[in-house]
Parts: C-alpha cells; structure tokens; sequence
C-alpha cells in the first residue's frame, strides 16, 4: 500500500509541473481614440468627429517549457465615432493582425498578417509617430508604405550585439489578384543603447522598392527623431523623403513638433509636398490622455498626399481623447 501511495504521489507531482510548464494567458487589449476636428481639403471645409485607428484585439501565450512560447495575436479595428467596424461589411476582421507565432531562445517565427517591421523601425519609432501614434488626420502622411501585410512568415532574431534585432519577412502572392504574381519582402534592423536608437528598413514587391534609415535621440525631457527614405516604384521612379521630429516633456505635459518633406518623382512632375505638425498632449494616466494639434499638407500640381487630389491640399485642427485598454 506504502509503495502504491508513494507512485500516486509521484504520478500527480509529474502531472502537476506537466500544467504548471503548459500555463496559458489570454489577454484583450485595444484603444479607443477618437477626435474632434475641422478639417480643410483644397476649398471644402468639414466639421465633424472622426476616429484615429481604435482597435480591440486579442493576445495569448501558452507556455511549453524549455524557454519555448507559442503565441497568437488576433486585432481588428473599428471605427470609434460611429460604432461600426472596419470591414467590407462594416463588422470586425483581424485584417489588422492575425498571426500565430512561437518564440524561445532561437528568436521568434510569426505566420500570419501583420504590419512591416521596417515601417516601425523607420517611421514609428519613439517620437517619430507623435502626437497621435502616426493616426488619423495627424500621422505622417508622406511615408511610402509599400510591404504587402497577408500571407507573411517572418522571423525575428534574439537581442545581439548589445541591442541589435533584426527581422525579415515574405509575402506570398499566392495568385491573388492585385498582386502581379509577385511576393514581397521586408527586412528591418533596430539597435537600441542608452539615448540612443538607430533602425533601418528594406522592402521589395515586385519592381516597387523602399530603404529607409531613423535615428532616435532622448536627452532628459527632450526627445528628437529623424528618418530618410528613398523609394523607386515602376511606375513613377524614384524619390527622396525625410521628416524630423521634436518633443519636450514637463510633467504630465508633451509639446510635439514636426516637419516632414518629400521630393517629386522622377517620372511625375510637380509631384513634391511638405508637411508641418504641431501637438500637445496631456497624460491623464499611462493609459489615457487629452491632445490636440494641427498638420498642413502642401502639396505640388500632381501631388496628392492626405488627400486623393492631385494639388488639393490638407489641414486640420484636432482635438481628442485617446484611452488604451
């Protein structure tokens, strides 16, 4: 009886540390951010309330033991000011993210859809994607994103070399149609070390081509960003883009400041434009906070940036409530 009790005994321990190794978490997250403004678009002025990239989504982890983590990230916008989603349809998608992805010491392998590391590493980095976290009205609209974001395995390696990652990715066409048969990859570096963060972008679908290279600065309560990119499309050629970034903290308090140029495409005339963005924000909590602020596109004869209209320009005063969850 000894001996049996001691092999039920044995027998739980095992399969108590088997659940313990096998411990999961699934955790809903999302934003709601949603603004105020008066908008002018070439002639014609709106008024009205309009939604900033909010989003609910999906994470979870399970982990297997050995260093090794399998994880999922499911997320799908929707639009805050009037309630419906993002889809074709007007309900919920995962189209934002929807990826399965397992980690451990070797880095991370991800399988699914989800945006291009090189436009974090080059665009959104720190300061970069102030004052609204490069949404709605008052994000960047001069950046060229060309990365395909379907059907992409990537794989991100472990920090080296004392802060670098970098992560590569493809995009198959699967003869879907608007791809041309052509896949698309992406390759993006980060390296972070005290003050200072450097990142650098690549991608390439089909002839269409896009480097970009961001440095990031912080200084006690100032922080200062800056990127260039160089982009070669068949259809238009080739152009130059830069836009640097400055914001000072006091207290709960950020002043943002931004400017933002692109040169004409070779192959289109008059096409240049340039971009000014001013903001403050406000941080009621981590979580939560006021903002406002004003962006003014100016774009050439054939330029269309933040606005589909070719010489239309773009501005607009904002005022919002951005709250994380």
């Amino acid at each position: 009886m000894r001996s049996l009790n001691r092999l039920m005994i044995a027998t739980l321990a095992v399969a108590g540390s088997t659940a313990a190794l096998a411990q999961s978490s699934v955790q809903v997250y999302g934003r709601v951010n949603t603004s105020v403004e008066r908008q002018k678009v070439g002639d014609v002025s709106t008024t009205g309330l309009f939604n900033n990239a909010s989003r609910i989504g999906f994470r979870g982890t399970e982990d297997l033991g050995g260093g090794l983590k399998a994880g999922f990230v499911l997320e799908s916008g929707f639009n805050s000011d009037d309630g419906s989603g993002t889809g074709s349809a007007g309900g919920l998608t995962f189209r934002r993210q929807s990826e399965v992805n397992l980690a451990g010491n070797f880095g991370m392998l991800r399988l699914g859809t989800f945006t291009a590391e090189s436009y974090y590493a080059v665009a959104d980095y720190g300061v970069l994607d102030q004052p609204n976290h490069d949404t709605g009205s008052l994000s960047d609209a001069l950046y060229s994103y060309v990365m395909r974001d379907s059907n992409k395995i990537a794989y991100r390696t472990p920090v080296f070399l004392g802060g670098l990652t970098i992560e590569g990715a493809a995009s198959f066409h699967e003869k879907a149609a608007g791809t041309n048969d052509k896949h698309g990859y992406d390759l993006a570096a980060n390296w972070e070390s005290g003050p200072l963060a450097l990142g650098a972008g690549f991608t390439k679908v089909g002839g269409d081509k896009q480097l970009g290279l961001r440095a990031h600065y912080t200084i006690n309560a100032f922080q200062l960003g800056a990127y260039y990119q160089r982009s070669d499309e068949e259809l238009r050629g080739k152009r130059n883009a830069a836009r640097v970034t400055g914001m000072y903290t006091m207290g709960a308090s950020e002043f943002v400041a931004g400017f933002g140029w692109a040169g004409k495409w070779d192959d289109v005339s008059n096409s240049g434009a340039r971009q000014l963005i001013l903001g403050y924000n406000y941080n009621l909590s981590k979580r939560s906070k006021l903002y406002a602020g004003y962006t003014k596109v100016d774009n050439k004869a054939n330029a269309s940036y933040a606005t589909g209209i070719s010489g239309a320009d773009f501005s607009t005063f904002a005022a919002g409530i951005r709250h994380n969850f």
